[in-house]
């Protein structure tokens, strides 16, 4: 045979397909498939003796070819028994017939010198013998021999490889070093259709789109160059005759000959669409829950309407969409309490907030361009106003040009109202809107909602607090004898940007008889409209205690019984009950409260104070440094157990008295000492217009001010001058009726009151002779002229006098009446030696109407 051409080294052979005249032979290089079954091969002669013996016959059979060559195979190498048998067919074989056969063979012991390792050796051997003639016409044969084990090794693994191949789940493929299949498993086929054999020579380009294509060429190559496996590669590509696009896990390793030689690529792949968009809705699921999450810890921290719409915005741009707005329904800001919303879906609506992650701001979808805080409605039929009709979500139809490709307009719905519309959309680029997308929006939207309606409930809540808060407190500016008074009251802001909280906070000036005022300032623990309906309930009954007129300690001790039955059932009824078991009272049930009383009379200069757990006054006498005036604190109301203290003070004419809440010195910033010489430093100028220093202190303590509520009370001291006081002591006598009527009727005539002398003589004689009649001791006839008259009458008796109707045959009983009908005011009030029975009558004037004394007595009868 001449010799075969040889091609360059490396060269696979031939493709599949190619015309067989165009293959370019070479010789078979280290690691043929030869080398891998270990072929031998040796020739008989005519005289059937060995002619010929190869090196790899020498290497299977371990036999060196000096001691083969010349030797009768099968007496050399056949055991015994077998011989006679291999006689027979070595005689076919020289007569010219083909053979095959396993035939057991014996390296004979005289094979020695370089041939050691296979003494002794059995085994099997796989025998082809074709016959031939030797260049004289002889007949001979030509043997080949492959050891059986190696074969059946072959087999085996064909056997493996093949089951593997066909049976795998996964798509197999084997791609040769040109990057084409050379075979396809059935599973792979399953997918791309046809039978295997259709699949030969394709390459990826045949399967994948272009670019993807190119992508797993370029890593196929490197494969193939570097040896170096790939793990779950993912390509992307669409099955044949499907849109769907489909996503493969896909390892790739080089595959060798038994040799080592790189003959291809293995390509296993799994389809795992379906695993992906597991995954993808997993992800998707955690990141809706990681946006609920967020949503319930940001949405709703304000009770503002309009913060809490920019909180939602905060939350979902860009974590869900690129842009968004939210409107609120306009009767909704304005504090309607019909549910907002028309019929048709076209109500006003109010942007109250806007978001984007944008540069530029494109139109979401309707065509409209509404500014942040305008007021706009949706036409009828667009999908807004269809979404706000239904309570249902809506996809908006992108606009020609617009950047936007997705948009959901969802309504906002709380407890069944539907109070406005968030509006969510994606850019083009982003991914569209999908129904799980559109559950989360909703989800938002109504958390949204219902922190908005909270908020709503707030504001209405809380507007109604102020407006009762405020109904109770002095209207206008409060008068007082003998008092210049100037007030303030503020609410509290939250640092948190929250409104402000209703708070329990109040002061009264309160006029008593004898041109006395009763000055109070206290504050209820707590916010909200509870606290200021104790407030006002407190306040209430201070003002009904002031008018008994009793003792400063007396009024806080009733105070104290009073809060402690507000915050349990049956309210102030409860009081009665908690004050006969005070230890046993639930403080859990009661509001609690602090309260500085204070009684100043404007004739003596002097001021009772009493106090339940109040900051101190402060007082500024003039030419000295304020102080904070040692008054007792005493428990706060509501506690109950301990008796209150009083202390009374002499008050300088144009002394400055301060009374205040705790939220002008109390701060979260710095201690309470600290606020309060804040407070005491602020008043350096008490002679200023008290006005002017009521701002000077807030406008100081400003810094101070938090969350609480302010409240503070000014009075400057201008007591009653001595020629308006006339006061004269009566024996106990019956001329000192007349003796009261002439001092009085003098008194006036100097006061230039001559319009209030007859009525002043009439009701001083009747007050005097009750006093002769029904009181003890020496009796006190006093007179009082500020901005009204006021006559007093004082006894050491214990017994209050009591109007009553006469009958028209009673001689008596009819004085009190008289008082009442011809004075402005009357009463009496218990003093620390006895009582005093007083009467107030208008100072005469263009809008004062007296009542004649005459008309007065005829109209008793």
């Amino acid at each position: 045979m001449s010799e075969i051409p040889a091609r360059a080294t490396g060269s696979e052979g031939p493709s599949d397909g190619a015309p067989f005249g165009d293959a370019v032979w070479q010789s078979s290089p280290p690691g043929s498939i030869y080398d891998y079954i270990k072929v031998a091969s040796f020739s008989i002669g005519a005289d059937g003796l060995v002619d010929q013996w190869s090196l790899r016959a020498e290497q299977l059979l371990g036999i060196p070819a000096e001691h083969a060559v010349g030797s009768d195979p099968i007496e050399a190498f056949i055991d015994p028994d077998l011989r006679e048998r291999g006689q027979r067919k070595m005689a076919e074989i020289l007569d010219g017939r083909e053979w095959t056969g396993v035939v057991p063979f014996r390296a004979p012991d005289a094979a020695a010198g370089g041939a050691q390792r296979g003494r002794g050796q059995r085994g099997l051997a796989e025998v082809y013998v074709m016959p031939t003639r030797t260049e004289d016409g002889e007949k001979a044969a030509v043997c080949i021999v492959v050891d059986v084990r190696v074969l059946r090794s072959i087999e085996t693994d064909l056997a493996a490889s093949q089951a593997i191949f066909g049976q795998s789940p996964f798509g197999f493929l084997l791609i040769d070093p040109d990057l084409r299949v050379r075979r396809a498993n059935q599973r792979f086929v399953s997918v791309f259709g046809g039978t295997p054999d259709d699949h030969r020579g394709k390459g990826v380009h045949d399967y994948l789109p272009r670019a993807e294509a190119d992508r797993v060429s370029a890593t196929l190559r490197r494969v193939l160059e570097t040896g170096d496996s790939i793990t779950d590669m993912h390509v992307t590509g669409f099955a044949p005759g499907s849109d769907e696009r489909r996503h493969w896990s896909v390892n790739l390793y080089r595959v060798h000959s038994g040799s080592g030689r790189p003959i291809g690529i293995s390509w296993l792949g799994t389809d795992i669409t379906a695993r992906r968009e597991a995954a993808r809705e997993a992800a998707a699921a955690r990141r809706n829950l990681a946006l609920l999450n967020e949503a319930g810890a940001r949405i709703g921290n304000s009770l503002d309407l309009e913060t809490t719409a920019r909180e939602l915005l905060d939350v979902v741009v860009p974590g869900f969409c690129d842009l968004a707005t939210v409107d609120l329904h306009q009767g909704l800001l304005a504090g309607d309490e019909t549910p907002p919303g028309l019929a048709d879906g076209s109500a006003e609506l109010r942007r109250v907030a806007f978001s984007s992650a944008v540069s530029e701001a494109p139109v979401l979808g309707t065509g409209e361009q509404v500014e942040l805080g305008a007021v706009h409605h949706y036409p009828f039929n667009s999908p807004c106003a269809d979404a706000l009709r239904t309570a249902r979500p809506r996809s908006v139809p992108a606009e020609d040009g617009s950047l936007v490709q997705s948009t959901l307009a969802v309504p906002m719905v709380a407890h069944d109202t539907v109070v406005g519309l968030a509006r969510f959309a994606r850019t083009k680029g982003s991914e569209p809107f999908g129904d799980r997308d559109r559950d989360l929006a909703v989800e938002l939207a109504a958390r949204a909602a219902v922190c908005i309606d909270n908020a709503r409930l707030y504001r209405r809540e809380h507007e109604r607090a102020l407006i009762l808060q405020r109904s109770l407190l002095p209207p206008g500016d409060p008068e007082a004898s003998g008092l210049d008074i100037a007030c303030r009251y503020l609410p509290g802001n939250a640092a948190t940007g929250r409104p402000s909280e209703v708070g329990g906070d109040w002061f009264d000036v309160i006029e008593l008889p004898g041109h006395r005022t009763a000055l109070v300032v206290g504050d209820v623990m707590g916010r909200g409209l509870r606290a200021a309906v104790a407030m006002g309930e407190l306040r209430t009954a201070v003002r009904t205690l002031a008018q008994l007129d009793i003792e400063p300690a007396e009024v806080l001790s009733q105070l104290d019984e009073i809060a402690r039955g507000l915050g349990a059932p049956g309210g102030v009824q409860q009081a009665t009950r908690a004050a006969r078991r005070p230890r046993e009272a639930d403080l859990s049930e009661v509001y609690l409260a602090t309260c500085v009383y204070a009684v100043y009379d404007s004739v003596t200069r002097r001021c009772t104070f009493a106090n339940a757990g109040h900051l101190p006054p402060v007082l500024v006498e003039p030419g000295e440094s304020a102080l904070m005036l040692d008054v007792p604190p005493g428990l706060p109301l509501g506690v109950g157990g301990e008796p209150f203290e009083e202390v009374e003070i002499e008050l300088p004419e144009g002394s400055l008295l301060a009374l205040y809440t705790d939220g002008l010195v109390e701060s979260r910033d710095h201690p309470l000492d600290e606020g309060l010489q804040a407070f005491v430093g602020a008043l350096t100028d008490p002679a200023r217009p008290l006005e002017d220093v009521c701002d000077q202190v807030l406008n100081t303590l400003d810094s101070h001010h938090g969350e609480d509520d302010i409240a503070l009370l000014m009075a400057r001291v201008q007591g009653l001058p001595s020629e308006s006081v006339g006061d004269w002591t009566l024996p106990r006598e019956p001329r000192s009726v007349g003796r009261a009527r002439e001092l009085a009727r003098a008194q006036l005539l100097d006061w230039d009151m001559e319009p209030l002398v007859d009525t002043t003589e009439l009701l001083v004689s009747e007050l005097v002779t009750n006093a002769l009649r029904y009181g003890e001791g020496e009796i006190r006839l006093r007179l009082l002229l500020d901005r009204t008259l006021v006559c007093e009458v004082w006894d050491s008796g214990l017994v209050q006098p009591r109007r009553r109707r006469a009958r028209d045959t009673d001689e008596g009983g009819r004085g009190l009446q008289l008082v009442g009908l011809l004075s402005a005011a009357w009463g009496s009030r218990r003093t620390p030696r006895g009582k005093t029975v007083w009467f107030e009558l208008p100072l005469p004037g263009a809008d004062t109407q007296l009542t004649d004394p005459a008309e007065a007595l005829l109209s008793l009868f």
